[in-house]
């Protein structure tokens, strides 16, 4: 059963685009990791959000013990206003297979 995170980041003020900027330098390694399934990002003026799906948990921890994580920690710096909000939820398919999961 896959796993889904989503983690809420809140930035500095005026520092966005730090960021976006380095999820875009990370992003393309965490794709190649071993059950990365999805990991898509979303903003609007206030906050960024993550949105992971992983084919297991235990895919889900090696990746949080993993060099791109830590890169991207690094690359964060002090940009965030507070530690990252994660939830790590469990998939619920309801309804239509394709509009009632993430995909």
């Amino acid at each position: 059963m896959s796993v889904v995170v989503v983690a809420v980041l809140t930035p500095q003020p005026g520092r966005i685009q730090e960021i976006l900027d380095a999820f875009a330098v990370v992003s393309p390694k965490v794709h190649e990791e071993p059950g990365c399934e999805l990991y898509a990002l979303h903003h609007d003026d206030e906050k960024v959000v993550m949105v992971e799906r992983w084919s297991s948990r235990e895919e889900l921890d090696a990746h949080s013990a993993g060099r791109p994580l830590a890169e991207l920690n690094t690359l964060l710096g002090d940009a965030l206003a507070a530690p990252p909000d994660v939830s790590v939820l469990e998939n619920v398919p309801l309804g239509n297979p394709v509009k009632g999961t993430i995909q």
